[in-house]
């Protein structure tokens, strides 16, 4: 499993940050980073969770 942004897309709503700060970080700049790019098997609910909450879809989970 890998998680990835868009950064074409991401607004940095932090919603993902949010739900998984595990997974998920903003800088300081408002850049979304993926901190764990696949994310152990005790946080996929939670990240499958977090990507389909992105409210501009700037998340993908490929399996």
């Amino acid at each position: 499993m890998e998680v990835r942004v868009d950064p074409l897309v991401c607004e940095a709503n932090g919603v993902c940050v949010g739900l998984v700060p595990e997974v998920f970080d903003l800088d300081d700049d408002d850049v979304l980073h993926i901190v764990e790019p696949h994310p152990p098997a005790e946080l996929l609910d939670r990240v499958r969770h977090a990507v389909r909450s992105c409210p501009k879809a700037a998340l993908t989970l490929e399996e």
